[in-house]
């Protein structure tokens, strides 16, 4: 039966996630192996060095736009093919073997896909910066974590900037990754990861990639608009669980989540500001140019260095909250498949 087929595989890829997301938590990034994510990002960066080779197109020429579009487009096409292909393939051919090898690469191939202890890792390293070091050395903490000019910010800016990003990035990093596995399986989630890093390494408004960087961009909005959303909602419940401002959580997020150039971005943005009750976002400077965004939540109170730890703290109730969900879910499914009075057979 197609639904007892459902109900297992969905069942599988929960015990697969919770076991990743564990080893994440406990080790974090395979040190010594390989990772993913590093070889889409060669792949993306040869792809681009062969495009604009192939397709001739000034940095700052706007006659060249349509040219540059077509060569996004080429690219996302390129990447997500080549990256989606290879890891359909990868488990296809374990299944020639046996279901446990295909269990087994599924999980490492998840793990390396979570990204929850290397954020953790970054932040609290601006956190470390921050207590005991320099202001230089804060500036270079949060640069690595940030694609905005680091070089004037003061201590608060810092501060808001790690905990901005943590807050986004919870979501592209973590539950976005988690849903598309548990709803596409492997491919699915080496698919969504492949589109987030292009966004991240061409997804740029400058004269570089303005048109070049369009799609990926684009795709990566559609893509992370149901994530956000949930991710959202999965910081409030969070800011009730760790103790924080719940409330002020729910009402920031309803109010300010649109408040973004982004679709996506304010989302967890402003759930994150409501529950810590302080102002995140506000004008920043990219590549040497200005650009005004509203602020996000009230500045009930100055932000603080502690807020970073509260931060990632909030990211991992938010991770281990929807998996609570996958949980749920898959009992209510094998609550339906009970009813119905159908037998499930496994293998």
């Amino acid at each position: 039966m197609i639904f007892a087929g459902i109900v297992q595989l969905f069942g599988l890829r929960i015990i697969i996630l919770i076991a990743a997301s564990l080893l994440d938590l406990l080790i974090g990034d395979p040190f010594g192996m390989i990772h993913p994510v590093v070889g889409i990002g060669k792949l993306i960066s040869l792809t681009e060095k062969f495009l604009r080779k192939w397709i001739p197109m000034g940095e700052g020429r706007e006659e060249d736009k349509d040219k540059k579009f077509r060569a996004g487009i080429i690219l996302v096409l390129v990447v997500c093919i080549v990256t989606t292909g290879l890891s359909f393939l990868i488990i296809w051919a374990c299944g020639f073997v046996g279901w446990y090898l295909q269990a087994i690469l599924a999980f490492i191939m998840c793990w390396q896909m979570l990204a929850g202890k290397s954020l953790a890792k970054a932040a609290n390293r601006v956190y470390d910066a921050l207590r005991t070091g320099s202001l230089e050395d804060s500036r270079t903490a949060v640069s690595m974590i940030v694609g905005r000019d680091t070089q004037s910010l003061d201590r608060r800016g810092i501060m808001k900037a790690t905990v901005e990003t943590v807050a986004e990035n919870t979501s592209d990093g973590v539950i976005a990754p988690m849903m598309f596995f548990l709803v596409f399986g492997i491919p699915g989630m080496y698919f969504y990861k492949a589109v987030n890093t292009m966004d991240s390494m061409v997804g740029y408004k400058n004269d570089k990639y303005r048109y070049f960087g369009t799609a990926a961009a684009k795709l990566d909005d559609v893509l992370n608009f149901v994530p956000a959303r949930v991710s959202g909602v999965c910081f409030v419940l969070a800011a009730f669980v760790c103790g924080f401002d719940g409330r002020c959580a729910w009402r920031t997020f309803l109010r300010d989540r649109k408040k973004h150039a982004s679709p996506n971005s304010a989302q967890t943005e402003s759930a994150c500001a409501g529950a810590l009750n302080v102002q995140l976002a506000g004008n920043a400077s990219y590549f040497g140019e200005l650009h005004e965004k509203p602020f996000l939540g009230d500045d009930i109170r100055p932000i603080k260095a502690i807020d970073i730890k509260r931060s990632v703290k909030l990211m991992y109730v938010s991770s281990a909250i929807l998996i609570l969900g996958g949980i749920v879910c898959e009992a209510i499914m094998v609550a339906i498949f009970i009813a119905t009075g159908s037998r499930m057979t496994f293998r």
